[in-house]
């Protein structure tokens, strides 16, 4: 079993859940998996012992989580049971999507500035900082990321 905090696991529950926009027993496995430190991974019956839930709805969460690329499992040689953690490479995922997003958003503000087609002084000012706070935002992101 892996030793968790029960406060600090709650708060990561609701973080998570809200975060990701995970199911309860989804934010609990996924934060669950947090303090496997180790990495050494955790098999499915741990999971509906600590959780008492029903092997189903475990399952069904595990494979959300497995095709939202948060977790990953694996098989040990001597052993038929998978095991599951967190997907270390996550992070780089999510914050590429965030990338993408921010740069679709800009495109989208770029059009929509040039089909209004303003002289308001004020207004492209505004716009300025919006756009000069997405492009410092997205450089940061992906100057971070690469240190990951």
């Amino acid at each position: 079993m892996v030793e968790i905090e029960k406060d600090l696991f709650c708060d990561m529950v609701k973080f998570y859940g809200n975060a990701f926009h995970l199911p309860p027993l989804a934010a609990k496995i996924y934060a669950y998996l947090i303090f496997d430190f180790d990495r050494k991974g955790v098999a499915f019956d741990e999971f509906v012992e600590v959780f008492s839930a029903s092997k189903s709805s475990v399952s069904s969460n595990l494979n959300l989580l497995l095709n939202l690329n948060i977790i990953s499992d694996f098989n040990r040689i001597d052993e038929r049971k998978r095991f599951f953690v967190m997907n270390e490479k996550y992070m780089q995922i999510r914050f590429a999507e965030i990338i993408t997003k921010m740069e679709d958003e800009l495109l989208i503000l770029n059009k929509l500035k040039d089909f209004r087609n303003s002289n308001d002084e004020a207004s492209l000012k505004k716009f300025e900082i919006y756009q000069n706070l997405f492009q410092n935002s997205i450089s940061n992101i992906k100057n971070n990321l690469d240190q990951l």
